[in-house]
């Protein structure tokens, strides 16, 4: 069988790569399980061991079994499928199975551990990632291979706290020599994938829009990023988690009229950045967005006529704006005109970044915040993280990425809350009372 027919170059590197223990760190829907099902129909002809397949779920496993059944008839091997068969019946265990003339097996099992326990043979685990218990399978399947059989690992990834991340750590560290093959939905689409889907060569310009439509419909930064970029993210360093983030979003935030104190935040850009503006309203301890505006790329008078317009609100209390670069004057021109003790310029530095980040956290933790139900709004709020840098030094920032800019939403309304005055948790703000005035009925008694 001419292999290149059937396979694009990433796809045939890996099926060419003999390593004893290889790992395919890739981008969904690539072809990789179609590819490694291949090699185990040829690696089976071969040689006299049986093949032990492993996915997440049983669906992909079925898939799996079809994609051998594909390979045994072009190769023209004499097999048997058999479906759906007890491969144990002292242990209940089943899978598919394809039987061949030499006696040697294709196993399709859960990712149940014990399925592995007293086989041996090569060993095929798929998306092991997402498999439920990664360190018990762990234990279970690499044993299968003591005497002299290969073992396969392929997965996009399922964050960082899980072993499959830890051995591409190790891999990409120098700690361990196992084979790595990396392929994103960028190198695949570069090696053919598109021209394949399409079945005809394609352009430059259709490869770019494949990708960014697919992009757009992935909606969720992070799903995009594990799924076809081969980049783990770790939930756990988000300041702001989706689930956090979620039990806050309302879809009438800003359809409600302003009945008690609005406090702004201004975030400032002018090329890159956006310019925010976000309004909460205080009803009791809980703050509620009233007001949210972006302006993109817009000239400085009508940054300041949308500021003003909001600033002039009879029930507007205090504003902070952001006064670093661009947005010192901007600052300056309102406190000038609404009072500087209404308005207030806030110079980010990493201290400064560090409490207004922090600030905003309780009122998420505590549900005491209402959001716009928007996707944007919801990346931005989840795109900062909590870094720690080589020194020791806490930083609380996110990359810059084309769609978030820098997270102008995040910022202007930790802006908005900290004009709002910091949220205690569990406890009461306590404020004098302007003096009591005389009643003019009892003056000069």
């Amino acid at each position: 069988m001419n292999e290149s027919s059937y396979f694009l170059p990433y796809q045939a590197r890996w099926i060419k790569d003999d390593s004893e223990i290889k790992i395919f760190e890739k981008s969904r829907r690539i072809g990789a399980t179609f590819a490694q099902s291949y090699e185990d129909v040829r690696d089976l002809l071969k040689n006299r061991y049986d093949v032990y397949f492993s996915s997440a779920d049983e669906s992909a496993a079925r898939e799996y079994i079809l994609y051998c059944e594909k390979w045994v008839r072009l190769l023209k091997a004499i097999c048997e499928p058999q479906g759906m068969v007890v491969i144990d019946k002292e242990k209940d265990i089943k899978g598919y199975v394809i039987e061949f003339a030499n006696k040697c097996r294709i196993c399709a099992l859960s990712s149940n551990p014990k399925r592995f326990r007293s086989k041996g043979g090569k060993v095929v685990l798929d998306e092991f990632a997402w498999h439920d218990d990664q360190e018990g399978m762990w234990a279970a399947a690499e044993p299968t291979t003591t005497w002299g059989a290969p073992l396969r690992i392929l997965s996009t990834y399922n964050g960082q706290g899980n072993l499959y991340f830890k051995f591409i750590d190790d891999i990409k560290t120098g700690k361990s020599d196992w084979s790595l093959h990396t392929t994103t939905i960028y190198n695949a689409v570069d090696e053919g994938l598109l021209d394949k889907i399409k079945k005809r060569p394609t352009t430059q310009e259709e490869r770019e829009k494949w990708i960014a439509d697919k992009k757009r419909r992935v909606r969720l930064e992070d799903k995009w990023l594990q799924e076809y970029c081969c980049i783990p993210v770790d939930e756990s360093t988000a300041l702001l988690t989706y689930e956090m983030i979620a039990a806050c979003e309302s879809a009438k935030a800003l359809a409600v009229p302003v009945t008690g104190d609005l406090y702004v935040g201004m975030d400032i850009g002018r090329r890159k950045d956006l310019t925010v503006i976000w309004a909460v309203e205080r009803l009791g301890h809980a703050l509620y967005t009233r007001h949210y505006q972006v302006l993109e790329k817009a000239p400085f008078r009508h940054q300041r006529d949308a500021l003003y317009s909001i600033l002039r609100h009879p029930n507007m209390r205090r504003a902070c704006i952001d006064s670093t670069g661009l947005g010192m004057q901007m600052a300056e021109e309102a406190q000038s005109a609404f009072g500087k003790y209404r308005v207030e310029g806030i110079t980010f530095t990493p201290a400064v970044k560090e409490d207004l980040a922090v600030g905003l956290v309780p009122y998420f933790q505590d549900k005491a915040i209402e959001v716009p139900e928007d996707y944007l709004i919801r990346e931005d709020l989840h795109s900062v993280r909590k870094v720690v840098t080589a020194a020791g030094n806490v930083r609380y920032d996110v990359a810059r990425t084309e769609e978030q800019a820098h997270a102008d939403r995040f910022w202007a309304l930790a802006l908005a809350v900290h004009a709002a005055g910091s949220k205690v948790s569990g406890s009461y703000c306590v404020a004098s009372r302007p003096a009591r005035r005389e009643s003019a009925i009892v003056q000069g008694f």
